[in-house]
């Protein structure tokens, strides 16, 4: 029997027991990571919690919605017994209809004439190989690009708070971005420190001789998963070539153990084609829509 829970009815324990002993646990699925990411959260779940699905839920003028968060790729749902992609539509059906709009990302292909679906891309490489033999799997163009970040000889920093590197973000990438507000920032901020503090993720970069900060990138890090969550370039580390060198010592420091290097994903090609050339393997997920506002509403949310 499936069952909807509110925010406050969600066992956090036996939640995270499903999501660890998953298939391929994401981080996002964590109840720490919806709590900080998407306040409020609710859930839909089987007696038992043999299968979980999160429902990031808002209310605005009045109207409940289900959204995926900013620097939330995606959910789904999650089920110890491997049988996800066979449920997905299951749990899809018990998605409350006072929830008007819902346009969430999931793992699973689901078949529903109630919701439009768009497929999308993450990008994983299985480190289970040792280095070496992962490295014939980089492309010509990755391996010159490694060969010339390696040359500025850098060095990684763990000195980085995430109010530095979420400045640099807003300095470049960020003030071309619509969409970002300022609590995504913030939430992302407490999700930086909370993992850095509980041992779930690292902030690593690149300074310059000034110690002017040219790169970052804030990794989650859960069992078997570490997750490129925030990628911070600038002209200087692109003409360096710096994100090369970062994700080849990533690489290095994890090869030859049972760990997927999650590049999140990225529908700028120039970016999928970085994560292509690493060997990765495009693994879909997809979008799913479904608008039931009353019109006229209706037609400003399609």
């Amino acid at each position: 029997m499936i069952n909807y829970l509110k925010n406050a009815e969600i066992d956090r324990e036996q939640w995270d027991n499903c999501i660890k002993h998953s298939a391929g646990p994401v981080p996002y699925a964590y109840s720490w990571y919806l709590d900080i990411m998407a306040p409020g959260w609710e859930a839909l779940t089987d007696d038992g919690y043999g299968s979980v699905f999160p429902l990031p839920c808002s209310t605005k003028y009045g109207i409940h919605y289900i959204a995926t968060p900013n620097f939330l790729q995606q959910l789904g749902i999650y089920s110890p017994d491997g049988s996800q992609e066979g449920k997905a539509n299951e749990f899809i059906d018990y998605i409350p209809d006072f929830y008007w709009l819902v346009d969430l990302c999931i793992g699973q292909r689901i078949s529903s004439d109630d919701f439009r679906m768009t497929p999308r891309a993450n990008y994983e490489l299985d480190l289970s190989r040792p280095y070496e033999e992962l490295r014939k799997s980089f492309s010509a163009h990755c391996i010159r690009n490694i060969d010339k970040g390696s040359k500025e000889k850098y060095e990684l920093v763990e000195d980085i708070e995430p109010e530095e590197l979420i400045s640099l973000f807003r300095q470049n990438r960020g003030i071309h971005l619509r969409g970002i507000r300022q609590r995504d920032y913030d939430r992302l901020g407490n999700l930086m420190k909370y993992c850095v503090s509980n041992r779930k993720g690292r902030i690593l970069g690149v300074r310059e001789a000034g110690k002017r900060l040219i790169y970052g990138i804030f990794l989650v890090e859960v069992k078997g998963r570490k997750t490129m969550l925030f990628v911070v370039n600038t002209p200087g580390s692109r003409e360096k070539r710096t994100g090369y060198y970062v994700v080849d010592e990533l690489i290095r420091e994890s090869a030859g153990t049972k760990t997927i290097l999650d590049f999140a994903g990225s529908s700028i090609p120039s970016v999928a084609s970085f994560m292509e050339s690493f060997g990765s393997k495009a693994v879909p997920f997809y979008r799913i829509f479904r608008n039931t506002l009353p019109w006229p509403l209706r037609i400003f949310k399609s």
